[in-house]
Formats: structure tokens, sequence, C-alpha cells
């Protein structure tokens, strides 16, 4: 798990801030409205108010986490839409505004595998040399058929290229894989667990498919009303697919954080702690650890 590693490697509990750098994202341009299940926010309910600078966004997210956690030291998370789609020069810009706050050791930034060249990369190498850094990229899932479907924009070979190039630049890489997509079923969900499992990623976070009413996908369920996952399937695919890949992935999260004031279904998703604990109890009773089942 994540606070494991930062244990392992600091000594101590790092806590993430989430940021919105006013990025866009190739989806969401002419016309477009970005991958089906996205939100207005870009899938960054969580993040800071893209009207106020970076550092201040910072300084908000690091009072407002001190009331429940205390540390000293924070990854900054640019999480909302595409973050690395703009020029070289706006992204070291606020890239290392981020960077020169005192308490930030590192970055975190989400965005899309067809949305990383080599000038990208290049600066990705640069602050990789001093500072933490990961890369987290939104997969989702391997069928691609429901790639074309939730409008992810992208082949599986695309992803698998940046990935490549991205380790041998030594740089972090994290994929998201969701659980529930229309129409998919667990055959689909070990697919696309059994792809990542051998693509030597650093993490990965695990998440089901939930309905925000400000989303494209829920209009589609309302037209389509595909099966939705339940949280019996849920918590025994995410068991599943912690035996299933390697024991060094970093497992960043196992189920996902939606803006509860918008949520439509699935009405689980919403009490996250008892996802979790029910998860736990599962690998207990099916005596799971992470990659016991994995192969090579």
């Amino acid at each position: 798990m994540l606070n494991d590693y930062f244990k392992d490697k600091y000594g101590k509990k790092i806590l993430k801030l989430s940021i919105n750098a006013g990025f866009s994202c190739p989806n969401r341009e002419n016309g477009l409205n970005g991958c089906l299940f996205c939100s207005e926010a870009g899938s960054g309910e969580f993040g800071g108010n893209v009207k106020k600078s970076i550092t201040e966004q910072i300084e908000e997210q690091i009072k407002f986490l001190s009331y429940k956690n205390k540390s000293d030291s924070y990854i900054a998370y640019f999480q909302s839409f595409t973050n690395t789609y703009d020029s070289i020069d706006n992204l070291k810009r606020k890239y290392f505004e981020a960077l020169n706050h005192e308490k930030v050791i590192g970055l975190a930034i989400a965005t899309r595998p067809d949305c990383i060249n080599n000038s990208i990369i290049n600066l990705l190498e640069e602050i990789n040399e001093k500072y933490e850094l990961w890369v987290e990229l939104g997969f989702q899932t391997s069928n691609e058929n429901t790639a074309k479907l939730i409008r992810r924009g992208y082949i599986n070979e695309v992803f698998k290229n940046t990935v490549n190039k991205l380790n041998n630049s030594k740089i972090k890489t994290v994929a998201h894989l969701i659980f529930g997509l229309p129409y998919e079923s667990e055959k689909d969900w070990l697919n696309s667990i059994n792809y990542l499992a051998n693509k030597n990623l650093w993490g990965i976070k695990f998440h089901s498919l939930y309905i925000q009413k400000n989303s494209d996908l829920y209009d589609f369920y309302l037209k389509n009303k595909f099966k939705i996952i339940d949280k019996e399937e849920y918590i025994s695919i995410v068991s599943k697919a912690l035996g299933l890949i390697p024991k060094e992935y970093v497992v960043h999260r196992v189920t996902g954080d939606a803006d509860k004031t918008e949520l439509f279904l699935p009405k689980w998703s919403a009490d996250k702690l008892s996802v979790i604990c029910s998860i736990q109890k599962k690998l207990k009773e099916d005596s799971i650890l992470q990659g016991s089942n994995y192969i090579e």
C-alpha cells in the first residue's frame, strides 16, 4: 500500500494534496465532453479551486488536512483533467510552483498515455532526479471495445509504449483500473488485471464504476440501463486482483471517491470504509496475499 511505501522510504506519514492546475483534455476540445464517466470536474471532485494559484491551493489543502492528520511533508497531486496537456513552459512553471513549497517533497501527475511526448519525459526526468515523482495513467480497461464506448481516446498499444518509455526513464507509473464498466463481466476484469500485471508498473489504483449526475454516463445509463456492479462482486474482484498482481506493485487505492452530492449509483460506493473493511475480510477468508496468485 502507498502508506507502507512512504513509511519504508521516508519513515513517516506523507499526505497528498489534490491540485487543479487549470489544464484541459484532448477529449474535451472541439465540442467533446471527455470520457463517458468523467464528471464536470475532470475526476477531480476533491481538488483545489482552479481560480486560486497552486501555492494558495497547497496552503488551503494543508490547513484542511491538519485537522485530521499531522504531517510535515506532502505530495502535490495534479489530479483534475490531463496534467501534461499543455506547453512545456507552462507545465514546468506549474510543476515547480508546487515543488518550491517548503513542505512539498514531490509530485503525482494524472494524465493520459497519448499526452506524453519526449519533451515531457525530459521534463519529468529533470524532476525525478531531485524529487519524489510518479505518473498516473487512466487505463480503465484492456477491452478495446469498452475503451471505444467510454471514449478513452487511445488503444492499448499506446498505453504499453508510454509505460515502456517511462520505465526506460526510471519514472514510476501508476495505472487506474475500473471494475463495472458498461457490459463488462468478470472475464473482462480478469483480462484487464492480467494485462496490467505484466506491464512492469510501479503502482495500481482500483476503482468501482459509479455514476454521477454531472456526467454523460448518467444519461447513458438512463437510456441503456446496463448492469451496475454490486458490492459483493466488487469486493470479490478486488480481492482476486490483489492476488494476481505482483507483490512489488504499490497499491494506491482499492476503491474510489464519488462526490456524494452528485452520486446516482451504486449507493454502496459512498461508504468507502465499509468497502475497504469488506475487502480486508475477504482477503483473510480466502487466504489471499498480494501476488500470491501472480504468474509471470
